[in-house]
């Protein structure tokens, strides 16, 4: 059940570590383009327009859940680095607390908001009903994400990264099935393709829950572990939240950028709702890569394993660029066969716009590789602040840049795609920046409250 990644060999530690995590999101992005396919190849460009708003509305919601877990995973994999069961059980309980409440709540504001979130987004009149349609029941969903990602998070704190990655095959599976059989078979349009989604995550989620209660006792909540103390709130909130802002703030730059595609009409919307998920397929590796990377640094941290840290730090550098290489030349050669997966070969413009939002970010994926690997670092760290202010910069340069080169006629809709690599870029600068100035502190386990034992 457990893999300890403070021994053996370090890269390789690290990658078979990183597979099965990059597996499991792979088949995450393969349903999440099945949505997209089915949607726009039988529903037409409308629909395929209304699905990839509401999308990336969904990713940012998700990713205030996902951010949440992740962080609570930082403190795990230290608890669990440090040998503290009964601190790693007393963080498991509080953690669950934590995100279960703000789940309840998020849940409660976005059904209450639906009015606002259509008006914010920018969506034309023609589309709302659909997407309005496809987010009732999308939202639903959320309570299914907590339980997946709380539970993927602390499984692979402590080393097993291939058990979330069997439940998501299976519900990566069961969505394709059930898409095809509500869209095509009942005839339930983008209900129907969220309602696929939604059972499928409810099938991962509460999969994964039972899975952990039965076969890993040692990580049960029970009542002797729920005497939740202040300074175990602290430390679970240090790492978590600041991590869910990152998180958070990275997808609601994401989402503010589409509400400047939403204005150019619902063929650039359906360019941009296909383009996005061919460009979050290709570069999702390096993403979960990062998030191993994390995992490793955090354990080696807890067991304060500084020349093992520091190797791992280049072999992670050295397989990211070699893969966003590898990538970036697939995407180029590959944009157009892959947008036809998605439009028919009549829509022209909505092709040509996608071929060239991916071109532009494609060219550039050694850029968000190493912005990936600066998160998972800083965060393992205890230094998730950092994360913050790399992901602000980022992000902040992108909707900057964004709603003001889309607004110069002579640039148009691609100064969209533009401002993304130049935040990724000036993100990565800083960040590695910030590691040559301050890297003989960032191993200073001495008065880290971080890491310290709890006491009883």
């Amino acid at each position: 059940m457990k893999g300890d990644l403070t021994q053996g060999p370090v890269v390789k530690t690290m990658l078979l570590f990183a597979v099965p995590m990059i597996l499991g999101n792979l088949l995450q992005q393969c349903y999440n383009v099945a949505d997209t396919l089915i949607v726009g190849r039988f529903l037409g460009p409308d629909a395929l327009a209304a699905v990839g708003s509401a999308f990336t509305l969904m990713t940012f919601l998700t990713s205030i859940l996902l951010g949440l877990c992740m962080g609570s995973g930082s403190v795990f994999s230290i608890r669990f680095g440090q040998k503290d069961h009964k601190g790693l059980q007393e963080a498991i309980c509080a953690s669950f607390m934590l995100i279960a409440s703000l789940t309840i709540l998020l849940n409660i504001l976005v059904f209450a908001g639906m009015d606002w979130i259509l008006l914010f987004l920018r969506v034309p009149q023609e589309l709302q009903g659909m997407m309005r349609d496809y987010l009732l029941v999308i939202f639903c969903g959320l309570a299914a994400t907590f339980f997946y990602n709380f539970f993927a998070s602390l499984l692979r704190a402590v080393g097993n990264s291939v058990i979330p990655l069997l439940f998501l095959a299976i519900s990566a599976i069961l969505n394709i099935v059930l898409d095809l059989w509500f869209v095509l078979g009942l005839g339930r349009g983008v209900s129907g393709a969220a309602e696929a989604t939604v059972i499928s995550q409810y099938v991962s989620g509460i999969g994964i829950m039972l899975y952990t209660w039965i076969k890993c006792p040692e990580l049960r909540m029970t009542p002797a572990h729920c005497r939740i103390r202040l300074a175990c709130i602290k430390q679970i909130a240090s790492f978590s939240v600041l991590t869910c802002v990152q998180q958070s703030v990275m997808n609601l730059g994401i989402l503010m950028v589409q509400g400047v595609v939403n204005s150019f009409g619902p063929s650039v919307m359906a360019a941009f709702a296909a383009a996005v998920k061919i460009d979050s397929f290709a570069y999702m590796p390096v993403q979960d890569f990062g998030n191993a990377f994390s995992t490793f640094i955090a354990q080696n941290y807890g067991a304060k394993q500084e020349k093992r840290i520091r190797t791992g730090l280049k072999g992670a550098f050295l397989a990211a660029l070699a893969f966003c290489i590898i990538i970036s030349i697939a995407i180029w050669i590959f944009a157009r066969p892959l947008m036809l997966l998605f439009v028919s070969e009549g829509e022209t413009a909505i092709i040509a716009e996608g071929v060239r939002y991916l071109h532009i970010e494609g060219t550039f994926y050694c850029g968000i590789g190493c912005l990936f690997l600066l998160y998972g670092l800083y965060r393992a760290l205890g230094k998730p602040g950092m994360s913050v202010v790399l992901t602000i910069i980022s992000l902040g340069t992108r909707v900057a840049l964004a709603y003001t080169l889309s607004a110069v006629p002579a640039i148009g809709v691609a100064g969209i795609w533009w401002a993304v690599p130049i935040g990724w870029i000036l993100a990565d600068v800083i960040g590695l920046i910030y590691y040559r100035m301050k890297k003989a502190h960032l191993f200073c386990w001495k008065g880290y409250a971080g890491v310290s034992n709890l006491e009883p």
